[in-house]
């Protein structure tokens, strides 16, 4: 048997190397796990909640049934669950560089919500408030869930 020893080019710092080990993989795999859950059934609610005020054209496809609520905002929270594991990675400060990735990301996908959603047929302004609040809801669990849960746990 041969072993073969390799250095990494990249630098980080001790406390970022032992984030993601400190918060321990299942737990963080189960917390990922829970944060996306908890962002679909959120939005889902969202989603009935809306259609009692709103009444849904059946022409605005994002809100013609409930799995739009749900495709939109599963592969969202996942892209949000494998970056924060690579922030309590890599990142000296994961809860805040996420906190303010998220927020960027936030008012970047409202941007089509007040520009190009209005152009689309059957939509109304309660529609568009619907998919706002959407963004809103799934945004707050997705980020307090991670940013609290999934936390480096002192050793």
């Amino acid at each position: 048997m041969s072993s073969v020893a390799t250095s990494s080019p990249v630098t980080v710092s001790s406390s970022a190397q032992q984030g993601l080990r400190a918060t321990g993989r299942g737990r963080f795999a189960r917390v990922g796990l829970a944060t996306v859950a908890a962002a679909i059934l959120a939005n889902v609610l969202v989603y009935f909640v809306g259609g009692a005020l709103v009444t849904y054209d059946p022409q605005f496809l994002p809100l013609t049934n409930v799995s739009g609520a749900i495709v939109f905002t599963l592969p969202a929270a996942i892209v949000a669950v494998l970056l924060y594991a690579a922030l309590l990675r890599f990142a000296r400060r994961p809860a805040r560089t996420f906190t303010i990735i998220s927020l960027v990301v936030f008012v970047v996908t409202l941007i089509p919500d007040f520009t190009y959603i209005p152009t689309l047929p059957g939509v109304t302004v309660g529609q568009t408030a619907v998919l706002v609040l959407m963004h809103i809801v799934a945004a707050c669990v997705i980020v307090r869930m991670l940013t609290t849960l999934a936390r480096p746990q002192a050793r």
